[in-house]
């Protein structure tokens, strides 16, 4: 439902943009009210939009990119949480996303701290989902091309070093449009919820799967 819920929202999007059955109008009011402004939030204003921008992006790679690794990694973090429990922990990671990006604002790791830029994408509470695959299934095999090969590697491997590319990324690529910070605080959020509420759910599972 996440996937099917981005896809249809930035479909309409795209739609409007090229003024495809919806006339261009609906793509303004949407940039306009569902992307998170920072200044607007710290203001106590436009709140929703913590959510609402979770589920839109700018253009087909950015849509594209996330939903595969959700599709990749999403189920088998779904299955620990269950149906409920996963989609408050998604919402609860991208929550901590947008929060890290706007005090990596203030403290000027983000530059230039422009908290008038808009903030939207769902990678910050995908990462969250990231962080606890990280935390509950560190030897599973992740598919992965490797100069012109495709290699089973470790999650533990994979996103271990997913997750330091974004620490030299939020350092040292200044000026970049891509909220790595945010990054940074869902894949940490991720790894908390799962170490306090996913691990031992994993293991009575896995006691049970054994019986």
């Amino acid at each position: 439902m996440l996937l099917i819920a981005n896809f249809v929202i930035f479909l309409v999007y795209w739609l409007s943009i090229k003024e495809i059955f919806f006339p261009n109008k609906i793509a303004s009011q949407i940039e306009s009210k569902f992307v998170m402004i920072p200044q607007e939030v710290m203001r106590g204003q436009s709140l929703y939009t913590l959510v609402t921008s979770m589920f839109m992006h700018a253009d087909w790679f950015h849509l594209l990119g996330n939903m595969l690794f959700l599709y990749i990694f999403g189920d088998n973090v779904e299955d620990i949480f269950g149906h409920g429990g996963y989609l408050a922990f998604y919402i609860a990671c991208g929550l901590a996303a947008a929060f890290t990006h706007i005090l990596s604002l203030y403290l000027g790791l983000t530059y230039p701290a422009d908290f008038s830029v808009g903030v939207l994408g769902a990678s910050g509470a995908i990462s969250g989902v990231l962080g606890a695959y990280f935390v509950l299934f560190p030897k599973a095999k992740i598919l992965t091309w490797v100069a012109y090969v495709i290699l089973p590697i470790p999650a533990v491997l994979f996103l271990g070093f997913w997750f330091i590319l974004q620490w030299l990324f939020g350092l040292f690529d200044i000026g970049s449009e891509i909220a790595y910070w945010a990054h940074i605080g869902g894949f940490i959020a991720g790894m908390v919820l799962a170490l306090a509420f996913g691990l031992e759910r994993k293991k009575a599972r896995d006691r049970k799967l054994r019986l």
